[in-house]
């Protein structure tokens, strides 16, 4: 009897993983293609000093899903900026950040870096809406928005 259950018990071991990669190999692998690529945010205000902002950046068409956010180019703003974490899951974010400093940039400067995680092969378009800039006396500012793609 003691042999019968050895038997038994080494057929089972050498026939389960046998089995088991049979298994694998049948199952056909579910290739989402899925990357990961940065949007540079910039903001141009002209010869105005910037000291705050605040953005809107939505996905108007393709599957994103936001995984991080960094600050910008210039020191007044290379601290992360403060967005809503409750609004990352639809693609969709809020962001604004503000600098109390006296070394404020002017012109053209990267503001902000929203790393992306790309699902499916459709190239996504973004809608990206400046919603205030404002300077160290708290008026608002004229300026330009725009976003590059990065690698």
């Amino acid at each position: 009897m003691k042999k019968l259950k050895v038997i038994i018990l080494m057929s089972i071991s050498i026939i389960v993983p046998v089995l088991a990669r049979q298994v694998e190999q049948d199952i056909p692998a579910v290739q989402s293609n899925v990357r990961f690529a940065p949007l540079h945010i910039y903001l141009d205000s002209g010869n105005k000093s910037l000291a705050a902002y605040q953005f809107e950046l939505k996905a108007a068409a393709g599957q994103i899903e936001i995984v991080g956010v960094e600050g910008g180019q210039h020191k007044a703003f290379r601290q992360a900026p403060y967005y809503d974490p409750a609004a990352l899951a639809n693609g969709r974010i809020i962001i604004a950040a503000f600098d109390t400093g006296s070394e404020l940039p002017k012109g053209r400067t990267r503001i902000a870096t929203i790393h992306l995680q790309i699902i499916g092969d459709a190239e996504p378009d973004y809608e990206l809406k400046l919603t205030v800039a404002g300077d160290a006396d708290a008026n608002e500012i004229p300026a330009k928005i725009s976003f590059e793609k990065g690698e």
